[in-house]
Order: structure tokens, then sequence, then C-alpha cells
């Protein structure tokens, strides 16, 4: 599938910051279908049991994709998670090339519900979510100045995933 453009990462974000050490720092693409993926790798300080992938942090990527998918309707506005539904249906390995991606389901004036899923490059199904999210103004969530927090709009030779 085609990508239509790049999505910023944040400075320290576990998932998307690049200054984070222990994060995953995956890069997220706003695809020609509306949803949002990324290629990334989760790496050996991101396991439970060896050769497995805690499921905290499975949940963690599961949760961000699925409101990354959201700013693709509304980048400006900021939701806060009040559930999320993980099923985790295999084993899913660090150091290896995974595939990630969000959709919206429903979004209305105050809530969103996102379907996202993360995949091995042969396109099973690791692990999948559903979420809800309440849209809440950017000082409700945070103190910090959320566009100096996602600065890096980094810019690479992605054009298909």
């Amino acid at each position: 599938m085609r990508v239509r453009e790049k999505q910023a990462n944040s400075r320290m974000c576990v998932i998307c910051g690049m200054d984070n050490p222990l994060g995953v720092q995956a890069p997220f693409y706003v695809m020609e279908d509306d949803s949002v993926m990324t290629r990334f790798c989760y790496r050996p300080e991101h396991q439970s049991y060896p050769g497995r992938v805690h499921g905290g942090m499975i949940t963690a990527m599961l949760d961000e994709l699925g409101f990354r998918a959201y700013w693709v309707v509304e980048p400006e506005v900021l939701a806060v998670t009040m559930t999320l539904q993980t099923k985790y249906r295999k084993p899913v390995p660090y150091g290896v090339p995974l595939l990630g991606q969000g959709s919206i389901e429903m979004a209305n004036s105050r809530f969103v519900k996102s379907h996202a899923e993360i995949r091995d490059l042969d396109g099973e199904v690791l692990a999948e979510a559903e979420m809800k999210y309440i849209k809440l103004p950017s000082a409700a969530v945070t103190d910090a100045d959320f566009h100096e927090e996602m600065c890096y709009p980094l810019i690479d030779d992605v054009w298909e995933l």
C-alpha cells in the first residue's frame, strides 16, 4: 500500500520517541486508505520471556497505532485511552521486522473508536486491539508544549509498506 505522508515522532514516547534509548523509535505513515502503518522491530530490552515481547509493549504499540489513526482526521486534537482490549494471537518476537496498522472505526465530537493489528511480514496477525478514546483539550492531557514534544518530522524514503 502506498504512503501518503509521514507523521512526526516525539522526543520521549516509549513507542515513537527518538530520544528514548529504551523505546521502539517506530516511524508512522499515513496510508492511501487513511489508515496508519509502521514497520518496526522490538529489541531484547522489550522482552518478557526469552524470545517474546512483553504484552505491555505489544499493547502500547497497538494503542499508539489506534490513536495515530485518529490524527489522520484531526491532527491537532488530543485524546486519551478510555478502554483497550487486546487479543494476543501468537507470540510476538523481538529482533525481527514487524508491521503495525491502525484504523478508525468511529469518531464523533467526544469519542474515537479504533482497531489496530501487529502482523509478521507474512501477514499473520500476532496481536490486535480495539480501543476507545475520549477527546480532551491539550491542557487537560499535558502541561508540556505538545508541538515541542512532537518535534521530529523524520523524512525518509519510504513510499510503500
